[in-house]
């Protein structure tokens, strides 16, 4: 398949896969776009096979090109504020950013300024795209590494769904108080709303369900630190924070769940591996991302 943007059009064309689908079967079952955004791009003639509006019933061959109007201005009140960017990997359906520590992934605050999705909004932008930003996933504000961002409404639902299936894969790397004396393990146990802190999480057991896995890399006794590897099966607010602290041994830099800032200025917590199966063409998309102030080492 090759995708080519044309203005607010994107086309679709080498359509080998598809050959006998109608448009409507396409974008419903293959691609399961939201009943909403199909209304109303029925609605705005938002869909041509070869340059031409036609009935949505209509039998794609192999040889159409197929143009659907994906990059509709939309109004956001994210303003556009320039920071330079990171960029892992990048198409026209998505944007996958090394995010550094320090930096809000969307404003709190109404005409608030300064936050990865600020950036992201000037660098859509510039490239001539005025659709709103949509992070697929989050990170805390001082945990740094890979996220992903969808550039419009269809492969943001396509990217929201796989990662509500856990097709979407994220790893990350940090650095713990204590050397780690199991080697591997999973810690399960809910985790809620901490009633005498305004951000902090605990685990509760009417909290909700939350798993994550941890593999140590490494010791350093000098340090009497761990680093250790980390894959969720749920992603609650600060699911590794309040996990790793659960089990004595909160990362490092951590002050709000027990750790130390002796040594570090921020939690240790790096996202550094993301894989990412390509809502159109299938193809498997991995990225490893480099800590951009180097305190998480990721071997």
């Amino acid at each position: 398949m090759i995708t080519t943007r044309k203005g607010e059009w994107l086309e679709f064309a080498n359509f080998a896969t598809w050959s006998g689908q109608t448009v409507e079967s396409l974008l419903k079952e293959t691609w399961g776009a939201p009943k909403k955004w199909l209304h109303e791009l029925r609605m705005e003639k938002g869909v041509k096979v070869n340059g031409k509006t036609v009935p949505w019933q209509t039998v794609l061959q192999k040889t159409d090109r197929l143009q659907l109007w994906l990059y509709k201005p939309e109004i956001s009140d994210i303003h556009p504020n320039y920071q330079p960017l990171d960029i892992l990997w990048e198409d026209e359906h998505l944007l996958i950013i090394n995010k550094r520590a320090g930096l809000d992934v969307h404003p709190t605050a109404p005409n608030e300024t300064g936050t990865l999705a600020n950036a992201v909004a000037f660098y859509l932008q510039s490239d001539g795209v005025f659709t709103k930003v949509r992070h697929v996933h989050r990170l805390d504000r001082d945990t740094s590494g890979a996220i992903l961002f969808a550039k419009h409404a269809l492969s943001a639902a396509m990217l929201d769904r796989m990662l509500e299936k856990r097709q979407i894969k994220r790893t990350y790397v940090a650095v713990v108080h204590g050397i780690m004396k199991k080697r591997s393990g999973t810690i399960n146990a809910p985790i809620g709303r901490d009633r005498h802190h305004p951000t902090r999480r605990r685990v509760s057991k009417t909290g909700d369900k939350a798993m994550t896995h941890y593999r140590v890399l490494e010791t350093f006794k000098n340090s009497n630190t761990s680093l250790v590897e980390l894959t969720l099966d749920t992603g609650r607010t600060h699911q590794i924070r309040v996990h790793m602290s659960y089990i004595g041994h909160p990362l490092a830099g951590d002050v709000l769940y027990g750790g130390s800032a002796e040594q570090y200025k921020r939690q240790a917590l790096h996202a550094a591996r993301l894989i990412v199966p390509h809502p159109f063409t299938n193809e498997t998309i991995t990225c490893i991302a480099p800590c951009p102030d180097g305190i998480v080492p990721f071997p």
